[in-house]
């Protein structure tokens, strides 16, 4: 029987301050981004997402617009499907990405 890959794999998703919107880089990425909406940066890890936020924010393996520019974590957009095997987690983040991105939300991805 083969054996299953653990499941420990979490999406997560921060929220950026508005600054990031300064960001030219940020602002090309996201052109169809509606005033308004959240700024937020979508990633995956193999931790926990409490422990990965705190990361980022030291400047650790970090994202900069995080580093700079993150609140907090929006557990609502993601704790509903965390655990997940890596696979799935790396599809998962690409799709919230996406989704975020297609409901006017400014979204960064690593």
């Amino acid at each position: 029987m083969p054996r299953r890959r653990p499941q420990h794999h979490n999406v997560y998703v921060i929220e950026l301050h508005k600054d990031v919107l300064l960001e030219a880089r940020f602002r090309k990425n996201n052109p169809g981004y509606v005033e308004g909406k959240p700024c937020v940066y979508v990633g995956m890890t193999g931790l926990d997402p409490d422990v990965r936020f705190d990361k980022h924010k030291a400047g650790i393996q970090a994202n900069r617009y995080v580093t700079q520019y993150g609140l907090r974590l929006l557990p609502d957009l993601y704790e509903g499907f965390n655990p997940m095997r890596y696979d799935d987690a790396v599809d998962k983040e690409i799709e919230v990405g996406i989704d975020l991105r297609s409901a006017g939300f400014g979204v960064w991805q690593a």
